[in-house]
Order: C-alpha cells, then sequence, then structure tokens
C-alpha cells in the first residue's frame, strides 16, 4: 500500500519547475505592457496621436466647401469710373459755404440779357450736382437768388479782375504804351456770360511805365515849399499847385495833408507814370 501511494503522487522536482515556468511568464508579460506603454506615449509625443478637444472637433465638423460659386452682377465693378470719379467743379466749390459766395462754376443761373445796363438785377441760380451750400440762417439751400450788376464780364471795374503781367513794355516810353494782358475775373464776382468761357478775356492795358520822377524829390519839396505848392507844380498838377500857393498851403493845413499823401504814395505824378 506504501508503495502505491508513492508511486501516484507526483514528485517534488515536477512542482518545482512548473512554478518557475509560471514566474517566467509573469515577468515576460510585465516586460511586453511596459514596451506596450512606452510605444503608446512615444506615438502619442510624436503628435501623431494626439488626443485634444480640438482635433477631435475638427475631425468631427463637416468640411464645407469654399469654391462657391458668385454671380458676376454681385461682384463690384472697382474699374468703373462713375463710382470713384468726382465732376471736376466740385474741387473748385466750398463744402457748407453759403450760396451767394459759391464761385459761378458751382450753379447754374437764369440770366437774363434785357436787364439795363449798370442797374442791379437778381436771377434765380441752383447748385450743381454733388454741390452743397446754405443761406444765412445755415439752412440747405438748392434754388436761391444771386445780387449782381447788369453787365458782362469785360465791363467790370479793373478790382474785379486779375490780368497777366506785361513782358513787353518799357520802362520809358513817350506816349504810353499798351499791351495785350488775359484777364479772369474773380471767383466771387458775378457777371453775365458762360461761367466757361466769358470769365477769362482779352484787354488792352497801359503798360507801367515812369516819366523820371523821383519820390524822394517830391517828398521833400512837399515838406520845405509845400506851402507855396511846389510839389504839385513839380508833379503836374498846376492846378493843384495854384491853389496851395494864392491859399498859403491852405493855411498850413492842406501842407500837412499833402506831406502825408505824397509820402504813403498815393498822391503820383499827373500823367500817371510811377515814382523812380
Amino acid at each position: 500500500m506504501r508503495r502505491t501511494e508513492q508511486g501516484n503522487r507526483p514528485s517534488l522536482p515536477d512542482e518545482g519547475k512548473m512554478a518557475a515556468l509560471a514566474v517566467a511568464g509573469l515577468r515576460a508579460l510585465k516586460r511586453m505592457c511596459r514596451v506596450a506603454l512606452f510605444l503608446s506615449q512615444l506615438y502619442v509625443l510624436s503628435g501623431r496621436g494626439s488626443l485634444s478637444l480640438e482635433h477631435s472637433q475638427l475631425a468631427k465638423s463637416p468640411i464645407i466647401s469654399t469654391n462657391k460659386h458668385i454671380p458676376a452682377s454681385n461682384v463690384p465693378d472697382f474699374n468703373s469710373s462713375e463710382a470713384t470719379a468726382l465732376p471736376s467743379y466740385v474741387t473748385q466749390c466750398p463744402s457748407n459755404g453759403l450760396c451767394s459766395r459759391l464761385p459761378p462754376e458751382c450753379m447754374t443761373c437764369k440770366t437774363n440779357y434785357s436787364c439795363i445796363y449798370g442797374k442791379p438785377a437778381a436771377f434765380e441760380c441752383k447748385a450743381r450736382p454733388q454741390v452743397h451750400c446754405v443761406d444765412q440762417k445755415s439752412n440747405r439751400q438748392e434754388i436761391f437768388a444771386i445780387n449782381m450788376t447788369c453787365q458782362f464780364c469785360w465791363q467790370l471795374p479793373p478790382s474785379d479782375y486779375v490780368c497777366s503781367n506785361p513782358t513787353n513794355c518799357k520802362t520809358v516810353s513817350c506816349p504810353r504804351e499798351r499791351y495785350s494782358a488775359n484777364c479772369t475775373v474773380r471767383d466771387h464776382i458775378h457777371c453775365l456770360g458762360k461761367p466757361c468761357c466769358n470769365r477769362t478775356f482779352p484787354k488792352m492795358l497801359y503798360c507801367n511805365w515812369t516819366g523820371g520822377y523821383k519820390w524822394s524829390t517830391a517828398l521833400a519839396l512837399s515838406i520845405t515849399l509845400g506851402g507855396f505848392g511846389a510839389d504839385r507844380f513839380y508833379l503836374g498838377q498846376w492846378r493843384e499847385g495854384l491853389g496851395k500857393l494864392f491859399s498859403f498851403g491852405g493855411l498850413g493845413i492842406w501842407t500837412l495833408i499833402d506831406v502825408l499823401l505824397i509820402g504813403v504814395g498815393y498822391v503820383g505824378p499827373a500823367d500817371g507814370s510811377l515814382y523812380i
């Protein structure tokens, strides 16, 4: 009986081998898990396996096509001159200024050529497109009245226009010479005629010349012998000279006035020439 029991019981060396194999298998499995964990971390750090919320939302969001066709009629034409170009007269017109002070190029007026020459006349005018003006109370106006003298532009007084300077005038000449100049009416002056054509006109003007009169000599005579009219005789104004001579220089008052007038250059030679 003892032999049979000993023969059926496994031996101790066999049990030790099985235990050693089990421990070796666990260690190998543990090493494989560490290797797998290391590889997964390396994959995530390389950027290929990012688990951020942003990437997940981008992955879930649908792709929208940007190749949408826009009709040609809805595309603004930046090359069109009508969209950006302004009329040439707009740059000459003050914005929100008085309508009565607008240049003639900025308005259209219903002129009446049957008015009486030299008399005041009122004409109905309208601001041109893209021109804005106001009245005395800062109220915007489109139709307003312009008061002017009934005369053409070339009939205006010399103070209302500017002329070109001469290039061929002689300094000393007798009789006085004339030169052809181009004159332009000032902006705030209104006259009959079309603004495009009649505000610039040719005119024959006298040359600025001198007859040899010296301002210093006239002033010295006015101070010393002005009571006897010597300054007026020197300038060729013999009527005024006789008046000063027989009135003793207007009892001194006329003499003092002539000293001031000659000193500022208001009184000059009788022939219209300039002082030297």
